[in-house]
């Protein structure tokens, strides 16, 4: 019997899947296999025949075009398995609720309060799915998952919807910007693909954040304090200066749209030794590469005030905006404003203010924008989204196969 997207949906969130930047295995936690594995089973169960996971925790699975539409292109779907390491993902306890206005709570003292969160004004008479309060949900994103097998079971049991070939791939790791390090473009049959990685229903997304990350390595001296004059060189208060003299207001909570920022992530701070990580965004490059500079111009500078030696800056480049490698391909963001058109969705384009692996698969050469997925308030206990929305989704992706056979 076939399966609904939010019986999918459940289903999935109870795999425990959080990413561990820590970590050096690939993937980086083991769940995100076992999550793999039972999507292996259940497309091959589905009639994708040469569904497979490769040694890394990649799915990937193909339906095979309609029978006139085989000489056409084929098109990708994407999605990603991990959930965020920010909060736990561990026993996630999903709950469907009708809303009809007000706060929601969510138990364990939280709520998603609509002083807060003003959107939820918009799906009163919706169904929302919602955590306890302990864990995030897990929208992001499985509900892409969720989606992307749904939409390909309805067109496998309608024969009259013609579609081109569609590649299907499930990526690991994406929470920490290794989504793609091991995709393997000779399993993906498409050259052009989606994400489906977004947040509410609507959004398409086809610029990002140019984003880097940064670790401030930070060497003290420790002194008995009764002894300390002159001497002691407190390593957690340098950390606490070269916080300070980030810019104040270019932090993500005083920041949107275009606007980019610092992120301060981690600090680990002893008198002796300390550690700040940080993100960098912009979605102008020039910009971007003004804030690298910035980091490293304030490490040179803790520098030649504290001691040569006192800070160390290790920075690496995470992706780009993917603008420019779509900028030649606006036939994918036409197709995808038709489908949600026809869908009776109000497209909205919208930056994304982060990156998904279409922003890295873009620059490798796979032209891949992002569609939304219905989700809310991504990487937190207040994580949730609309049933309706995951539904009209997966009528969008129908429509876009369509569409793409009828080329």
């Amino acid at each position: 019997m076939p399966s609904t997207v939010t019986e999918r949906f459940l289903r999935y969130v109870k795999f425990a899947t959080t990413s561990d930047e820590a970590s050096e295995t690939v993937p980086s936690t083991a769940g995100q296999k076992v999550l793999g594995a039972a999507l292996v089973d259940e497309l091959l169960a589905l009639g994708l025949a040469d569904a497979e996971m490769d040694g890394q925790g990649y799915v990937y699975a193909t339906l095979p075009a309609s029978p006139d539409c085989a000489h056409l292109p084929a098109i990708g779907l994407i999605a990603h398995m991990d959930t965020s390491p920010d909060v736990s993902g561990e026993g996630v306890k999903p709950r469907i609720l009708s809303y009809t206005g007000g706060d929601i709570p969510l138990g364990n003292g939280e709520c998603i309060s609509v002083a807060a969160f003003p959107f939820l004004e918009h799906y009163v008479g919706q169904e929302l799915i919602v955590t306890d309060g302990t864990t995030l949900l897990g929208a992001d994103d499985k509900a892409g998952v969720a989606e992307i097998i749904t939409a390909c079971e309805y067109l496998l049991a309608h024969p009259q919807l013609h579609h081109p070939t569609i590649a299907v791939c499930f990526t690991p790791d994406e929470e920490i910007g290794r989504g793609t390090d091991h995709f393997t473009f000779g399993k993906f049959a498409a050259k052009a693909a989606y994400t489906v990685d977004g947040g509410e229903l609507g959004e398409i997304e086809y610029e990002n954040f140019n984003a880097a990350s940064a670790t401030v390595t930070i060497k003290g001296v420790n002194i008995h304090p009764g002894t300390a004059k002159n001497k002691m060189k407190n390593a957690a208060l340098l950390a606490a200066e070269l916080v300070a003299a980030m810019p104040a207001a270019e932090t993500p909570a005083h920041t949107e749209g275009y606007e980019g920022f610092y992120h301060v992530t981690d600090i680990h701070a002893t008198t002796t030794d300390a550690e700040v990580c940080m993100i960098i965004r912009d979605h102008d490059r020039e910009k971007f590469e003004a804030r690298k500079a910035f980091v490293a111009r304030l490490v040179d500078y803790l520098n030649a005030v504290h001691g040569e030696g006192t800070f160390a800056l290790s920075m690496r480049d995470s992706y780009y905006n993917m603008k420019e490698k779509i900028l030649p391909h606006m036939e994918l963001i036409d197709r995808a404003r038709a489908a949600m058109d026809q869908a009776g969705v109000a497209p909205i384009t919208v930056p994304i203010r982060g990156g998904t692996d279409g922003a890295r698969l873009s620059w490798e050469g796979l032209p891949c924008p992002n569609l939304s997925t219905g989700g809310m308030n991504f990487h937190g206990i207040h994580e949730c989204i609309s049933v309706q929305s995951m539904e009209k989704m997966v009528q969008v992706l129908v429509n876009l196969a369509v569409l793409f056979g009828q080329a």
